[in-house]
């Protein structure tokens, strides 16, 4: 069988992970990576592909890959998408899907047109701790939920929010449900559904000059399913993440994960259950001044793979990378409300 081509844009700190991946899986192959900065292209030459300054470049140098991984800043996600859809390539795209509901429907149209697949990262899914909450859903162990309660505590400063750059950007980093806590809300997604009935308030307590948008929040609603929730974030938390955990409340049973990135069973009481061993998780992703999600992108591209080989289906497909978007769209529309 031959290998599946990959071409990567954006080769920041995700982009050369996704390039690491790729080059380091014997069934494929890196044939392209694009970045308009002139010292991420000379970096991105460690893996002997061709290098490229945009998309344009790439597209008329006639270099073809079968899928094509979108690991740019967030306001160009879907606009990049777009583009290697028109290429006919199969695409990843690295959370958030777009940054509105109605750049997520180009996207989706345009990979029905072309037949493609679209394939969005949301690599939380796969940490034990979030696989151990959805066998818990999915086999209604807990029985009716009452309540879910979700806290992502983390910290971004200046070694984060550099001059010049793209992040606190309102049009391409989008805030930070969005860029830190969208992992975190499609778990909640995965587990609990959508929501409706959103109120919340939102404010900006340490980033005034480094952001377009607000750091720190309170949200809570109504799961269309039944039971209420919350959600409070911030990224004012002085000199390291604290805490990213949900907390659901059945009626036959109660279980909470915490820890850092939310990788930590803290409490688990269920009628008639013994609690199973998990595997350990992953660290999270390390970029030196701050940490991120966890470290499994591996999986990611290895369910790219199995699902082109026709052994697998795609762990987080389009629709529900959608979902999020609309979701946390609808949070912000909350708090301007």
């Amino acid at each position: 069988m031959s290998k599946i081509k990959f071409a990567v844009l954006g080769y920041g700190h995700i982009g050369r992970k996704h390039a690491i991946m790729v080059d380091g899986n014997p069934d494929c192959e890196l044939v392209a990576v694009v970045d308009p900065n002139e010292e991420a292209r000379e970096r991105a030459k460690e893996f002997g592909a061709p290098v490229f300054a945009d998309i344009d470049d790439y597209i008329a140098s006639g270099i073809h890959a079968d899928v094509v991984n979108v690991c740019t800043p967030n306001g160009s996600h879907s606009r990049m998408a777009s583009k290697a859809l028109d290429q006919k390539s199969h695409v990843i795209v690295e959370k958030p899907m777009a940054l509105t509901k109605a750049d997520c429907e180009e996207v989706i149209y345009k990979s029905l047109q072309a037949g493609k697949n679209v394939f969005c990262v949301k690599q939380n899914r796969y940490s034990p701790s979030s696989e151990w909450l959805k066998s818990l859903m999915v086999e209604e162990k807990l029985g009716e939920i009452y309540m879910v309660q979700m806290n992502c505590y983390w910290n971004r400063d200046d070694r984060y929010y550099k001059k010049g750059g793209w992040k606190g950007s309102k049009e391409l980093d989008g805030g930070v449900l969005f860029t830190q806590f969208s992992h975190f809300i499609d778990i909640m997604y995965w587990l609990m559904g959508d929501i409706d009935d959103i109120h919340g308030q939102s404010t900006n307590f340490s980033h005034k000059k480094s952001t377009e948008f607000d750091d720190t929040g309170i949200v809570y609603f109504n799961f269309k399913k039944g039971g209420m929730g919350s959600v409070n974030f911030s990224t004012s938390v002085y000199g390291q993440n604290m805490e990213s955990s949900i907390a659901i409340i059945g009626s036959k049973g109660s279980v909470k994960v915490s820890g850092q990135y939310m990788d930590q069973v803290s409490y688990c009481h269920i009628e008639a259950y013994e609690m199973p061993e998990l595997p350990p998780a992953n660290p999270p992703n390390d970029y030196g001044d701050y940490k991120g999600s966890a470290a499994n992108h591996h999986y990611v591209i290895q369910n790219v793979i199995n699902t082109l080989q026709g052994t697998d289906v795609i762990s987080t497909n389009a629709l529900e990378g959608m979902k999020v978007v609309e979701i946390i769209e609808r949070m912000y529309e909350a708090f301007e409300a």
